[in-house]
């Protein structure tokens, strides 16, 4: 699955009941979802199809060297769980509890499995249940393409894996061994490897903190993957206008993002 959301700062559900309380006589009722909602999520193939043409037109989206990682996206919170009268609907588009080993957590929700080349471009994307394994739908996403050099955490060692992608896909998936495996990768080149993948927490930061992607409001699941869509071609939209702008450090979009 793809997805994306809100670019600017502001809230617009926000700023529309605000209006809405200063012309109340006007409108007694205030409707359950907004035009402007109803809209996006209308929207929400065309918001993917936009991101895929600017990929097409990127040239920095060439890149064939990528990084695969997932990001967590709760829909409850923990504790709520329970006792919220929307688990079950959610629980019926596939939300599960999961952990998240690197925040040291467990969230209900899903995650989202991201393919970033080097450069820090959001190539690809997968939604799936936050219990699924990364390396099983990091595999699902990867055979989706071709001729690739991917680099991921321990969560994607396979030995099976990789090699079934490099003679079905030509796809290098490399990673670092486990401590308690007998072969061992050089410190100079973990030291290496663990810097190349530092572009991905850059990217993950920036879809958390300039995006709220990880703050989720929304009531449905086809509202959390409009959302989704939305915000991810804004991030790519971002990168876009950078390089038309002339911008040498493209990845710097908190400008854009949130302008002045």
């Amino acid at each position: 699955m793809a997805i994306i959301g809100e670019c600017r700062g502001w809230d617009v559900e926000t700023e529309m009941l605000s209006q809405w309380q200063e012309y109340r006589d006007l409108f007694p009722v205030i409707p359950t979802q907004s035009r402007f909602n109803r809209r996006r999520r209308g929207l929400m193939q065309a918001f993917n199809l936009i991101r895929q043409a600017v990929l097409q037109c990127l040239d920095i989206a060439q890149d064939r060297q990528c990084v695969i990682d997932s990001l967590p996206l709760p829909v409850i919170q923990f504790h709520l769980v329970p006792s919220s009268p929307a688990s079950s609907t959610w629980k019926a588009n596939g939300s599960t509890f999961g952990k998240v080993p690197s925040k040291k957590q467990t969230i209900f929700g899903y995650k989202l499995h991201l393919l970033i080349a080097m450069n820090g471009v959001i190539l690809d994307f997968e939604l799936a249940p936050a219990n699924e394994y990364d390396l099983e739908v990091g595999f699902e996403l990867l055979s989706e393409h071709t001729d690739l050099q991917v680099l991921g955490d321990k969560a994607y060692i396979s030995a099976a894996k990789a090699a079934q992608l490099w003679k079905e896909n030509q796809i290098q998936l490399k990673t670092i061994p486990r401590c308690n495996q007998q072969k061992q990768l050089p410190r100079a080149t973990q030291r290496l490897f663990n810097s190349v993948r530092q572009m991905i927490e850059t990217v993950n930061a920036q879809l958390s903190n300039q995006f709220n992607i990880e703050v989720n409001h929304a009531h449905t699941f086809w509202g959390l993957c409009t959302r989704l869509y939305t915000k991810l071609a804004a991030h790519t939209l971002c990168v876009y206008i950078n390089r038309l702008l002339g911008q040498p450090a493209f990845l710097q979009i908190k400008a854009l993002a949130f302008p002045i």
